[in-house]
């Protein structure tokens, strides 16, 4: 989506932290730009940290407008989406928003394995992330190791679908910085990517599996995951190893 210039807009509620498992809901147009609606609300997630954008749509005047991009800019998130040759709701006007919820949903428990991963690696071997993605059908992670011979390869993956077993539950919290930076290993990444500007730091939390700054969505329970396969290991440089993963069972 490309940037534009904008006038102010008030900051957008952003209901993907408050409910993640919100698949509808109701809220106000504060502007329009293009093809781009700003909401003063949303439950659609706008994409980053390695989690795809939602899916979905606006319904306004009894149509169906598809969410064809989305894009967070300066606290709002605004809404590209294919309105064909019919007009666009004008600031003020009431509209309704319903997710794609079994991609949502995917990429909720996709996000959650991912940091199960994150977890028994770094609790296992002590090793950082140095990258990671996910795809409609499959996630990566890449982590500062220097082998994934077959039998870490299989450890690893049983030590997660150990875990989903055990029903942690996800908890997300938010703290000052300060104070959220005082908890040892917060960043798992090899490079910290939080800007210095921001002033509190939201925390998903895997009871007693893993805790870090993170601003994507969630699921409640580990055993929503289902279960994980690692599919593929890759050599990406000589401390630079990269797991792919599918969710298996659960669906």
């Amino acid at each position: 989506m490309q940037s534009t210039e904008t006038t102010h807009v008030a900051p957008t509620r952003l209901l993907y932290h408050e409910d993640s498992y919100l698949k509808s809901f109701d809220a106000t147009a504060l502007a329009v730009e293009g093809k781009e609606i700003a909401l003063d609300r949303t439950a659609f997630y706008p994409g980053g940290g390695g989690q795809m954008a939602d899916r979905g749509a606006l319904i306004f005047q009894g149509r169906r407008l598809p969410v064809v991009g989305l894009a967070k800019r300066d606290d709002v998130v605004w809404h590209e989406v294919d309105a064909g040759d019919g007009p666009l709701p004008a600031a003020g006007e009431v509209i309704t928003g319903e997710l794609d919820w079994d991609f949502r949903y995917h990429m909720m428990r996709t996000h959650t394995a991912l940091h199960m991963l994150c977890g028994v690696i770094f609790r296992d071997f002590g090793a950082q992330v140095t990258g990671g993605q996910m795809y409609a059908d499959r996630a990566r992670m890449d982590f500062a190791m220097e082998t994934f011979s077959p039998d870490t390869t299989h450890l690893i993956e049983r030590c997660v679908n150990d875990e989903v077993a055990v029903g942690r539950e996800i908890k997300a919290y938010t703290l000052p910085r300060a104070q959220a930076f005082e908890i040892p290993d917060l960043i798992r990444t090899k490079i910290n990517l939080l800007p210095p500007g921001i002033a509190t730091i939201r925390i998903v939390e895997i009871v007693g599996l893993d805790l870090q700054a993170d601003g994507g969505t969630h699921v409640r329970d580990t055993r929503e995951v289902g279960g994980i396969a690692v599919v593929k290991t890759e050599n990406k440089g000589r401390a630079n190893k990269r797991m792919e993963i599918v969710l298996v069972d659960g669906e």
